[in-house]
């Protein structure tokens, strides 16, 4: 499995080939045209690209007038600050308000390492779930985030996207399908699940063949979409398993593992289940790595909650 650029520098580069042949594609940045690899976009194309400063309300509130002109823009500002300072414009003057912005959520959940739980994001996902009228998208790789940018700028409906700051491991081949709303089969297997999102994509891959190598057959799915979400793939996946984890850079409460529990639940599937991500706590200080490692996101922690899981299913 071959490393790849950070999704950030993914997403810079997009912008700039779809700001080539489009001159309504309109960054919008708060202060933040470094960290979100935007210089080179701003160089080519400085009457596309807008500085508000630290001002993410602002950053919100101009985003939905220029879209409500016919401008397709991309928000771009720490997903700390831009979902939780800038809530209520991304309710009203978004998503309430119908204006097709962007929101390009960079540094997500503890990518910002040891500046602390003041810079985490790990609230994002469940605020704008709980928003009607907008779509939530967590790729996974470069190609996903090359994919999401690009329906993004096609549809005529409030998006956010989510991106960390590492580089990311190509985790899918040429002949894979993107699609809003239906998340992506990594690999098969009938004993175990691992139902990711985001920059843990990879973690839960690189577990499952730990696992394939002491006879525990595996499925992973990366669950990019979020918002609308792929029920469908996941009541399949829970039919044929006897077990599942979910897995996300997010607390949980509110993200992606209870969503899964709740759906399993109302369609009344038994299985074993554990949410795997960031406590209901302030995190401990260290790097996304450490972080990782800390609270059994990492391969080696997947591997060990994946085995436990298994059997003590098997034991039952």
């Amino acid at each position: 499995m071959e490393q790849g650029i950070p999704n950030l520098v993914a997403f810079a580069e997009t912008m700039e080939a779809l700001a080539a042949k489009d001159k309504n594609i309109l960054a919008v940045t708060s202060d933040s045209r470094g960290s979100g690899k935007l210089v080179n976009f701003g160089k080519l194309y400085p009457k596309q690209i807008v500085e508000v400063g630290i001002a993410e309300q602002n950053l919100v509130g101009m985003s939905a007038g220029l879209a409500s002109t016919g401008k397709k823009v991309f928000a771009v500002s720490p997903s700390c600050f831009l979902t939780a300072r800038s809530l209520e414009q991304i309710k009203n003057d978004v998503c309430y308000s119908d204006n097709p912005v962007n929101l390009i959520g960079i540094s997500a959940g503890v990518s910002y390492g040891a500046l602390g739980s003041t810079h985490h994001s790990l609230h994002d996902i469940a605020v704008l779930r709980a928003i009607n009228n907008i779509h939530i998208i967590v790729p996974a790789d470069n190609f996903e985030t090359r994919e999401a940018i690009q329906l993004a700028a096609q549809v005529d409906k409030p998006v956010f996207i989510r991106f960390g700051k590492r580089p990311m491991y190509h985790l899918h081949n040429s002949n894979t399908k993107f699609e809003l709303g239906k998340g992506i089969t990594l690999k098969n297997g009938n004993d175990l699940a691992f139902i990711a999102t985001g920059e843990t994509v990879y973690h839960a891959y690189k577990a499952s063949e730990q696992l394939e190598k002491e006879g525990i057959k595996c499925t992973v799915v990366s669950m990019h979409s979020i918002k609308p979400f792929d029920e469908q793939l996941l009541l399949e996946v829970a039919d044929r398993c006897q077990s599942m984890i979910t897995v996300e850079e997010h607390c949980i409460n509110g993200g992606l593992g209870e969503l899964c529990a709740s759906i399993l639940m109302q369609y009344g599937k038994k299985l074993a289940f554990k949410i795997v991500g960031i406590p209901d706590e302030y995190t401990v200080t260290g790097s996304q790595v450490d972080i990782f490692n800390h609270y059994g996101i990492s391969e080696e922690g997947l591997y060990k909650v994946g085995k436990t899981l298994v059997e003590e299913n098997i034991s039952v």
